[in-house]
């Protein structure tokens, strides 16, 4: 499926996206070593592999079956022969029903949550992961070897080695680890793929590599020829894979449940940075309504393991104790209601999977039966005596907060010291307790897969029969008033979840392609002349020639009549050979060395004369330098370190902003682009 040619996949510019996600870790001169993050055996029979395994046989079972249905569509339409439309509209009918039972057996897969969840024996309820997107292989030595002949001119067989490690770090990438090693695994190529939009992908042309994703849910392939899809996709199994770190946490101890949250949360900052910075997704869960509801559901997520830390650190049994855990419920029930109502959209109402949805409503009755059950609790079994006693106050001020509304009938400050109408109020609470528990067992059993799930079902049949025995215990033989409606608690959380945003410079990449040179001048966006050589002969008065920079060092100036200027040396040429050594990475006072140790016989110089960087490209820097405090930020990190251009990560397929800028300043000349962090001043040879 070709994507629409003025419908890519893009990212957006805008005030929150800076160079934040700019790789760490700059070229260096010097040998560069290959990843040592490797991804899993893609042989090992593991739960998780033979699902992943499983999801791939149906991915490609799905592309085989829409390729035959544009085909047979094509000819449907294109044929005007009747007993022809018969046929093809017979075998439309079969490969339509065939796509069904292959969505529903990848539906069941998605649904599969017990292959994620801790293997302890602790009763909780089931978190919700989210299976990764799967990719073809992408081979990029024809692209590349074509791209480094054509435009920056060298011997492609020099960099078949680079090329190797590329592809082998993105098939590494396919089957990361469910922990650290596999998320770093997933950063180092997200980064690495600055370095490659940097040398390979200009914005005038397209390097002609596909890259080829399914969608997480559905199975359906997409294809596009940016690299922001590319970028955007390992960005979402970044997020993806947080989601199963998450949900395999023992959140039976406060550390397992500290885990969980900061993986849910930085699950939802992935989501969330995709759907800010990226458009035009091809596919539908990387489209805007599917990432908001991914985060909502992390978010909730997060919001169930706050209840449950707080659950094990609230030792006493004290009223406002249990005041506390009956809203911390509440607010759980809130926030997974929220999801269920974002997952009944129109455009998400086909597409989430079923057993999703009723597991989102399950919680959403749970959580909310709980509130009362609890605030039952705090009614029944704690009393406050007629005169004021310490923390009796404390115990009032909580209670008068603890609805949304002021019931009717006689003040809250007297229900608390009547303990008749303390245990009425309890009995009303636990029979919207029960009522709720039902209906969450309910919704539980029309789902064949949840009721496949054993621990989920001890979960919903222990709280339930837990809230009956406290009714009952309530109940009495001469309690004949009809029981009375109790009302609804003020959800409040003492910890908001955050949406933790995904840091980028955790982890330290170096380019593999540095040998091209420093991506100041050896990018996809600049051009320059062929190399020529120059053969200088020093005389009295020296070379003819003034220095200045470094990584390349550049001809900032050539003494008309002078020996350089005489052979062919242009001012703003920059000196990538002195003699056949290689000096793109050289500092200045290097290359002065080499110039003053050559022989009698004098010097040759390989030089290139940069014409202009990409007008776009060169707008976009002028944008960034005036940006906000995060680009100083991130600029303070990298410690004004040399050779690297200052656009961007977010460079390629950008949404252009139309707010009129201003900025129509062009950058053609050498001598208007910068030189970076130059500490040595010109000097004449």
């Amino acid at each position: 499926m070709e994507e629409p040619a003025i419908r890519q996949f893009e990212m957006s510019l805008s005030d929150g996206a800076s160079d934040d996600d700019m790789p760490l870790t700059l070229p260096t001169e010097g040998s560069h070593s290959g990843s040592i993050r490797k991804g899993c055996d893609p042989f090992a029979q593991t739960q998780r592999s033979k699902l992943q395994h499983r999801r791939a046989r149906i991915n490609q079972q799905i592309n085989k079956e829409m390729r035959m249905r544009a085909g047979a569509e094509n000819l449907f339409r294109a044929t005007s022969n009747n007993k022809v439309k018969e046929t093809v509209a017979l075998e439309l009918s079969f490969v339509n029903s065939n796509l069904q039972l292959l969505k529903e057996e990848l539906e069941e897969l998605n649904s599969n949550m017990e292959v994620y969840q801790t293997d302890s024996e602790a009763v909780n309820v089931p978190m919700i992961p989210l299976g990764l997107k799967e990719t073809k292989e992408v081979d990029f030595t024809v692209s590349v070897q074509d791209f480094i002949c054509e435009h920056y001119g060298e011997d492609s067989s020099l960099y078949d080695k680079e090329i190797k490690e590329l592809m082998e770090l993105r098939q590494a990438m396919r089957t990361p680890s469910r922990n650290q090693a596999g998320l770093e695994l997933l950063m180092e190529y997200y980064n690495q793929l600055y370095y490659l939009d940097q040398r390979f992908f200009p914005l005038h042309r397209n390097l002609g590599v596909h890259f080829h994703w399914y969608d997480s849910l559905t199975g359906v392939p997409s294809c596009q020829r940016t690299l922001a899809f590319e970028k955007g996709s390992v960005l979402f199994n970044i997020g993806a894979l947080y989601t199963q770190i998450g949900a395999r946490q023992d959140r039976s101890a406060t550390a397992g449940i500290d885990k969980a949250i900061d993986a849910f949360q930085r699950a939802a900052g992935a989501f969330n940075y995709l759907k800010e910075n990226f458009s035009n997704a091809p596919s539908l869960d990387m489209s805007s309504p599917s990432l908001c509801m991914l985060v909502r559901l992390m978010v909730a997520q997060v919001q169930e393991c706050v209840f449950e830390r707080v659950t094990l650190t609230t030792q006493d049994t004290h009223f406002t104790s249990q005041l506390r855990l009956a809203q911390e419920a509440a607010r759980v029930s809130d926030v997974y209601l929220l999801v269920q109502q974002t997952m009944t959209q129109p455009l998400m109402k086909d597409y989430v999977p079923f057993s999703w949805a009723s597991m989102v409503q399950v919680k959403s009755e749970h959580f909310r039966a709980l509130s009362h059950y609890y605030a039952a609790v705090a009614l029944c079994d704690h009393t406050l005596s007629a005169e004021k006693e310490e923390g009796d106050e404390e115990a009032e001020k909580a209670f008068l907060q603890f609805y949304i509304n002021v019931p009717a009938g006689p003040p809250l400050s007297q229900v608390l010291r009547d303990p008749e109408k303390r245990r009425k109020l309890g009995k009303a609470h636990l029979r919207r307790a029960v009522i709720r528990h039902e209906e969450a067992m309910r919704v539980h059993s029309l789902c064949k897969i949840l009721r496949k799930m054993d621990i989920l079902q001890d979960v919903l049949s222990l709280t339930h029969k837990r809230s009956l025995d406290k009714y009952s215990e309530l109940d009495r033989e001469d309690d004949f008033d009809e029981t009375a409606e109790a009302p609804e608690i003020q959800s409040q959380t003492h910890q908001k979840p955050d949406i933790t945003p995904p840091n980028f410079t955790t982890v330290q990449v170096t380019d593999i392609f540095q040998k091209l040179g420093p991506l100041s001048v050896f990018c996809a966006r600049a051009r320059w002349g062929p190399t020529r050589v120059i053969c200088l002969q020093r005389r009295e008065g020296g070379l003819g020639l003034t220095l200045r920079g470094d990584s390349p060092v550049l001809v900032a100036g050539v003494v008309p009549g002078g020996c350089a200027a005489e052979a062919g040396l242009r001012e703003g040429d920059y000196i990538v050979a002195v003699d056949g050594q290689d000096c793109k990475w050289a500092k200045h006072g290097e290359v002065v060395h080499m110039l003053k140790s050559c022989s009698d016989t004098g010097v040759e110089l390989s030089v290139v004369t940069l014409h202009s960087h990409d007008t776009q490209a060169e707008r976009r820097a002028i944008m960034l330098s005036h940006s906000s405090d995060k680009e100083n930020t991130r600029q303070r990190l990298l410690g004004g370190a040399k050779g690297q251009s200052s656009a961007s990560l977010l460079n390629w397929n950008r949404k252009k902003k139309r707010d009129g800028s201003g900025v129509t300043k062009r950058l053609g000349s050498t001598f208007s682009l910068s030189f970076g962090s130059i500490r040595d001043t010109e000097a004449m040879y």
